[in-house]
């Protein structure tokens, strides 16, 4: 009776130790929102000015809500189209995707014209301006 009282012990204890390695994982995308942002505001387009190119307002994420930037002037490039910046579906959530720059026409590229574009710390893993984690990409999440 002794040994089956010890052993029923020892099984209930095992038993508790498998349910307390239970793990829980909660993984962080940065950059990654898992609030859509709302709807563009109307913004009246001053009036052209030479030299320049209107970038509309739009919504960026502040902390833990959307704020409002208003739209600006930025200066023209010359052989560059200006590619606003959006918000595009990701991985269940929505990422910024940031402004660019773009040649005008150009099916050559030379590496000095790098010079003129806008870089920033994501910009370096590839189109789009963000980086797909690891096996992201063949589940077409990316």
């Amino acid at each position: 009776m002794r040994l089956s009282t010890f052993l029923l012990a020892g099984a209930l204890a095992a038993a508790s130790l498998g349910a307390a390695a239970q793990v829980s994982v909660n993984i962080h995308v940065p950059g990654l929102i898992a609030v859509a942002p709302p709807a563009p505001r109307f913004e009246r387009m001053p009036s052209p000015r030479v030299g320049y190119v209107w970038v509309p307002g739009n919504w960026q994420w502040q902390q833990n809500a959307y704020g409002w930037r208003q739209g600006y002037w930025e200066r023209e490039r010359r052989d560059y189209a200006y590619a606003p910046g959006r918000w595009v579906r990701a991985d269940g959530g929505w990422r910024w995707v940031e402004p660019n720059w773009k040649r005008k026409g150009g099916k050559h590229r030379h590496r000095d014209d790098d010079r003129h574009e806008r870089h920033d710390r994501h910009d370096d893993h590839g189109p789009g301006g963000y980086h797909c984690p690891p096996g992201q990409a063949k589940k077409g999440r990316c």
